[in-house]
């Protein structure tokens, strides 16, 4: 099964995460398919970085999107919607 979620990146205490197409059995942060995204938990989810189009590709071929990606593209659409 194909999921959409995050895989962490940056230094120790300072977390980055990248939005990944991955297999469901691979490691969090070990081999994907696709980056679609890049996420700082630092800022607001509104300002995450999203590909929109790939996202909607894959979730229309039966990827799985986590909770908190969902919640943070969600909140990155609304604000390109505003811009």
């Amino acid at each position: 099964m194909v999921k959409i979620r995050l895989a962490r990146a940056g230094s120790k205490k300072r977390p980055f995460y990248h939005i990944v197409v991955t297999d469901k059995q691979n490691a969090r942060d070990g081999r994907f398919i696709e980056q679609i995204g890049l996420y700082d938990p630092s800022k607001p989810d509104a300002d995450a970085r999203v590909d929109q189009d790939r996202m909607a590709y894959w979730v229309g071929v039966g990827a799985q999107v986590s909770p908190r990606v969902l919640k943070v593209s969600r909140a990155a659409a609304g604000a390109q919607a505003q811009a």
